[in-house]
C-alpha cells in the first residue's frame, strides 16, 4: 500500500519482501521448485516484457523452475518476495545470444527498462527496477572489499559473504540530492553540455559522508550555481537503478538570484517563471525542454509550477 499519494517511477514495489524468509534455505528451495512460483528474467540489463491488453507492456513472467534452469546457480538468482502467497524470483541470464531466440522463445521480448518504464504498470516498473539494481550490485561487487577474495551469494541473493575472511557485504544504495532552487516566483534549472539540445533540469549531487540531506542540498547549490539556500523542503524520493541511487527530491528556497554555472557540472543556468515552468513541462516552451516524465526532476518542476 502506498505511504503517500505521490509516487515516482520505479517506486511502489508491491511485493512483500519477506526478508525473514531469506535465511531459510529449505523454504527458498521449496518455493523455487514450486509450479506456482513465478520468475522475472533479465538479460544484459534488459527486462523480459510482453504486450498488455491495453496496448502497453507488462512483465512477462516465467515459471520459477525455468528461472532456475536458466541460471548457473545462486549467483544468478534472487528471491524478490511474495505476491500474496506466490513467491517471485528473478534470474539474470548470461550470454550474448538473446534468450528469446532460444529457451524463452514466444514468451516475450527483452527491452531497456528506462526506455519502456512509462509503458509499464507502475508496480511492474518497480519490481523490475529492484531486480535490475540488485543484479547490478552483484556484478560490481563480486570480490570482498576487505581481503579481495571472491565473495559468495547468501540470504537468497540479498547478501554476499567472503569465505576467506567471513566479511559480510550488503546491497548499496547511493543517496543523491536533487533540488529545484526557487526564489519568489522563479525557479532555476541548469543544463550540462552532454544533454540533448535545450534540455534543462534540476541540480543534483551525491550526498557526502557526514552530511545531512539539507547540508548536501545547500552545498551542491553553492558549488554548481553560486546560490545560497535558506530553506529546504522534501518532495519525494525515487529509486534509480543506474546503477544504485536513491534520488531525494527537494525544493530549496535561495536568498540570491545572481546564479552562475560552475562550468564543470553545468554549462548554463536559467531562471524560469511559474508560467514558463508550466509551459516547459507541457512541452510548449520554445527553445527549452524538460526532462522526461519518468524523472523526478520533471516531477519537482511540475509540482512547483502548479503551486502558484
Amino acid at each position: 500500500m502506498p505511504l503517500d499519494a505521490f509516487m515516482n517511477t520505479f517506486a511502489g514495489n508491491p511485493l512483500d519482501r519477506a526478508s525473514e524468509r531469506r535465511r531459510d534455505t529449505a523454504w527458498i528451495a521449496e518455493k523455487l521448485a514450486s509450479p506456482d512460483s513465478l520468475g522475472v528474467a533479465l538479460w544484459n540489463g534488459r527486462v523480459l516484457v510482453e504486450k498488455a491488453k491495453d496496448g502497453g507492456s507488462q512483465i512477462a513472467y516465467i515459471p520459477a523452475g525455468m528461472a532456475r534452469e536458466l541460471s548457473s546457480g545462486a549467483e544468478q538468482l534472487l528471491f524478490m518476495g511474495l505476491w500474496q502467497d506466490t513467491a517471485v524470483f528473478a534470474v539474470d541470464v548470461d550470454g550474448d545470444a538473446d534468450p528469446v531466440d532460444g529457451p524463452l522463445q514466444g514468451m516475450g521480448r527483452f527491452e531497456d527498462l528506462r526506455a519502456i518504464a512509462l509503458a509499464l504498470p507502475p508496480t511492474d516498473a518497480a519490481i523490475l527496477a529492484t531486480a535490475k539494481q540488485m543484479f547490478e550490485w552483484r556484478r560490481r561487487h563480486r570480490y570482498c572489499a576487505v581481503c579481495g577474495q571472491p565473495s559468495e551469494v547468501a540470504e537468497a541473493g540479498w547478501k554476499r559473504v567472503c569465505p576467506a575472511c567471513k566479511s559480510e557485504h550488503f546491497p548499496r544504495t547511493d543517496p543523491v540530492v536533487i533540488m529545484l532552487a526557487a526564489k519568489g516566483d522563479r525557479c532555476l534549472l541548469g543544463r550540462q553540455a552532454a544533454w540533448p539540445k535545450g534540455m534543462y533540469s534540476a541540480l543534483a549531487g551525491f550526498l557526502e559522508p557526514g552530511e545531512t540531506i539539507e547540508e548536501a542540498c545547500a552545498r551542491e547549490l553553492m558549488e554548481e550555481a553560486a546560490l545560497r539556500a535558506t530553506k529546504v523542503r522534501y518532495h519525494s524520493t525515487q529509486p534509480w537503478p543506474y546503477p544504485s541511487s536513491l534520488m531525494i527530491g527537494l525544493i530549496a528556497e535561495v536568498e540570491n538570484e545572481d546564479a552562475a554555472p560552475d562550468q564543470t557540472e553545468l554549462e548554463e543556468v536559467r531562471w524560469f517563471t511559474r508560467e514558463e515552468a508550466r509551459t516547459l513541462v507541457a512541452g510548449g516552451l520554445p527553445g527549452a525542454r524538460a526532462p522526461g516524465a519518468m524523472a523526478i526532476a520533471y516531477q519537482l518542476i511540475k509540482a512547483w509550477a502548479e503551486e502558484g
